[in-house]
């Protein structure tokens, strides 16, 4: 069973930066008790790069559209980095994660996932797909597949029910 990895960044605690999978210590905030505490949480989505589908996932799933730019001051400090499943997409995902490994992301940030939107129908050639365990390794991953709909700019059916996860996690679920 799979838990959610949570980096936040900026906190003033000194030791070795640990990288973990599975169950870890209780967050500090508390934890929302209803379903519609859970949905009114907002994100904001960084692309890792240029054409990453950041601006389709904030219409689809709401939040915030950073483009490829760090949130403001106003903006929800939670963020989804965003990719798409070619080997520079995967490549920008991971030189992203890098710099929140070290430290390098503006202070209060907080990495919940990374979303990896199809960047073609079909299955990833197994190279593309080794590069996504390595980053599945690291934190929870979001898969979204191809969807024809949005590459002609239909934005108003359901999200794909492959990406049902990710849905609940933003709170736009079914």
């Amino acid at each position: 069973m799979r838990t959610d990895m949570h980096v936040q960044q900026g906190r003033p605690e000194p030791g070795p930066e640990i990288w973990i999978r599975g169950p870890v210590a209780l967050p500090e905030e508390p934890l929302p008790s209803s379903p519609s505490a859970a949905a009114s949480r907002r994100f904001s989505w960084i692309g890792t790069h240029g054409g990453a589908g950041v601006s389709t996932l904030a219409a689809v799933y709401g939040g915030h559209d950073c483009g490829r730019n760090w949130p403001g001051p106003a903006d929800p400090p939670s963020v989804l980095l965003v990719a798409r499943t070619h080997a520079a997409g995967l490549a920008a995902a991971l030189n992203a994660l890098e710099v929140f490994r070290r430290g390098q992301a503006p202070h209060g940030l907080d990495l919940d996932a990374v979303v990896l939107v199809a960047d073609a129908p079909g299955r990833l050639p197994r190279p593309l797909a080794e590069r996504v365990k390595v980053i599945e390794s690291v934190i929870d991953v979001y898969r979204v597949p191809w969807v024809p709909a949005w590459r002609l700019g239909d934005l108003s059916g359901q999200p794909p029910r492959e990406a049902e996860a990710l849905a609940r996690l933003t709170g736009r679920a079914r």
